[in-house]
């Protein structure tokens, strides 16, 4: 049996997954992945944009998951930007927002073109144009 000292026990990195619920493969498929190379994965529990959920959601539903999500983020060692197209929509671009101003490391598994356009998601985010 291993030795179960919470002292000798190495923590591995905490990674939060952001992006459209929409894009539902990749999440399960980044989930898997990550969580098969040893890290501990924060994600979506419910898929909003998914045809068979997306009317069982109200307005306060959603309000309470986007919430619940940011607290995902605080949690995490990192987060990971699901980008998939480069599609970055309003909610995406709160969470990384919200990222960087709890200074979060950010990766995107679509690179984003310059450090204008990545600047340009948070401060359109912090006037509120979005």
């Amino acid at each position: 049996m291993s030795n179960l000292d919470p002292l000798s026990i190495k923590c591995p990195k905490i990674v939060c997954l952001c992006g459209s619920t929409r894009f539902k493969e990749t999440f399960i498929n980044t989930n898997r992945s990550l969580t098969l190379e040893g890290i501990i994965v924060l994600s979506v529990g419910v898929f909003s944009h998914d045809t068979n959920e997306t009317n069982e959601f109200t307005s306060a539903d959603i309000a309470r998951l986007e919430q619940l999500h940011l607290h995902k983020i605080n949690m995490s060692d990192e987060v990971l930007v699901l980008n998939v197209g480069g599609y970055i929509g309003d909610g995406l671009e709160r969470e990384i927002a919200y990222a960087k101003l709890i200074k979060k490391p950010i990766t995107y598994i679509e690179g984003i073109s310059s450090p204008e356009e990545e600047n340009a998601i948070q401060d359109n985010q912090l006037s509120g144009d979005s």
